[in-house]
C-alpha cells in the first residue's frame, strides 16, 4: 500500500500533547465569547475513579447548559462545597438568582456562608440540567479507560467541558434548518479561534 507524498502521520501520543498545549487555551476563548451566565445555576456531583481512588466530580450549569464551572476534589463535605462556590463567583464574576441543587447537606451548609442571600432549592427532581451534564464526561471517561491523576483529570476536564458544549447545541429544541445553521455559524467560531479560518479553501 503506498501513500501520497503530502500525507502526514499523528500518533495518539501527538494528539494527546496538542490537546495539552492548546485545549485550555481554546476553551478560554470560548468562554469569553460567551454571554454571560444565567441567573439559575445547577450544581451536582459525580465520583470519578483515579488510579483505582474515589474522587469527586463537582460540575455547575446555568439554566441553558452552559458550563460554568468544574472542580475535582477529594470529598464532599462542607468544606468542598464551601471551596466549590467560591471559585463558582470567583470565575464567573456574578451571583445567581436561584441555586438548584440535590439533597447533599453540605451544599445547604456551604450555602449558608457563601451565599445566605441566593434562594436555595433542594431537589433531587430539579437537577437534571446538572446530571445530564455529566454524560459527555463519562463518555470520555470511558474511553481513555479512566483518568491517571487529579491534576491531569482536571486539565483535561476542564478544557473538555469547555470546548464539548460548543458542539453539542440543545438539538432536541431545534428544527433541522436552525440545527444546520447553528452548527454553521458554530464551526466558523471554532476556526476563528484555532486559527484554521480558510485553510480548507486554500488546500
Amino acid at each position: 500500500m503506498t501513500f501520497p507524498a503530502s500525507a502526514v502521520f499523528v500518533s495518539y501520543e501527538t494528539v494527546r500533547r496538542w490537546c495539552a498545549k492548546f485545549g485550555q487555551a481554546y476553551a478560554n476563548s470560548l468562554h469569553r465569547r460567551r454571554p454571560r451566565p444565567g441567573d439559575k445555576w445547577h450544581l451536582d456531583e459525580v465520583f470519578i475513579r483515579i488510579n483505582g481512588e474515589r474522587k469527586y466530580l463537582w460540575r455547575a450549569v446555568d439554566q441553558y447548559g452552559n458550563v460554568l464551572d468544574i472542580l475535582v476534589q477529594n470529598r464532599r463535605d462542607k468544606a468542598a462545597a464551601r471551596r466549590f462556590f467560591r471559585r463558582l463567583l470567583k470565575e464567573t464574576g456574578s451571583v445567581p438568582r436561584v441555586l438548584v441543587t440535590d439533597k447533599l447537606r453540605s451544599y445547604s451548609a456551604a450555602h449558608r456562608e457563601v451565599m445566605p442571600s441566593v434562594e436555595h432549592r433542594s431537589h433531587k427532581g430539579l437537577n437534571n440540567q446538572a446530571e445530564n451534564s455529566h454524560q459527555p464526561t463519562r463518555q470520555r471517561e470511558r474511553a481513555m479507560k479512566g483518568f491517571r491523576s487529579t491534576g491531569r483529570a482536571q486539565r483535561f476536564l476542564s478544557a473538555f467541558s469547555g470546548i464539548s458544549p460548543h458542539f453539542r447545541p440543545r438539538r432536541h429544541l431545534m428544527t433541522a434548518p436552525h440545527y444546520r445553521a447553528e452548527m454553521t455559524i458554530r464551526f466558523t467560531i471554532w476556526e476563528q479561534i484555532t486559527g484554521t479560518t480558510g485553510l480548507s479553501a486554500t488546500a
